[in-house]
């Protein structure tokens, strides 16, 4: 009786983990491919549910990468201003929007911004980061503990790697922006 416990706990404890890393899996699609993302929900709950939310609505397919900067990060999310799929579009607004759900408090951690990792973008004030995002395209730790870490790409970092650039002399703002087509 005592090893069918034993063994129960244990396939309960491989299947309860194995649901929980799925919840926390993300396939972001663009044109070209898919890529995978690991959420750390025990890192940000709270921004992690607000990026689960957001893709959920579908609030972020279509939404551009306004602005993308070689050798830094690709910035996308603005669903207000930066969704080419909707009447509020505007490329010269995007990225001054976000949702219509309140601004996150900061939750700042010790993850470092390296190649891969998603942050949340936000105004000046720390506490103001809404539904807007960028992955970096290589390491810069000078934003570490100053922006909050919500996930990393765990495979199709290659696909980062081919968003179309942004203007360096207009802080990386893009003409033509490639786009989310999903976000689930």
């Amino acid at each position: 009786m005592n090893k069918f416990i034993t063994k129960f706990l244990i396939l309960f404890f491989i299947l309860t983990n194995n649901i929980i890393a799925e919840e926390n899996i993300m396939i972001l699609k663009l044109k070209d491919g898919d890529i995978k993302i690991e959420l750390f929900e025990d890192v940000a709950p709270d921004h992690v549910k607000r990026i689960k939310q957001l893709a959920k609505d579908g609030k972020y397919d279509g939404v551009v990468f306004h602005r993308v900067i070689d050798g830094f990060m690709a910035q996308t999310g603005d669903v207000q201003f930066g969704n080419s799929s909707n009447d509020q579009f505007d490329l010269k607004r995007a990225g001054m929007g976000g949702s219509d759900l309140p601004d996150l408090k900061e939750e700042f951690s010790d993850l470092p911004h390296e190649r891969g990792t998603l942050s949340m973008a936000r105004s000046q004030d720390p506490n103001s980061a809404n539904s807007q995002f960028f992955i970096c395209f290589k390491e810069a730790s000078f934003l570490d503990r100053q922006y909050t870490v919500f996930g990393k790409v765990i495979e199709g970092m290659d696909l980062v790697d081919k968003i179309k650039r942004g203007d360096q002399n207009n802080n990386g703002s893009v003409s033509n922006p490639d786009k989310i087509i999903s976000f689930k």
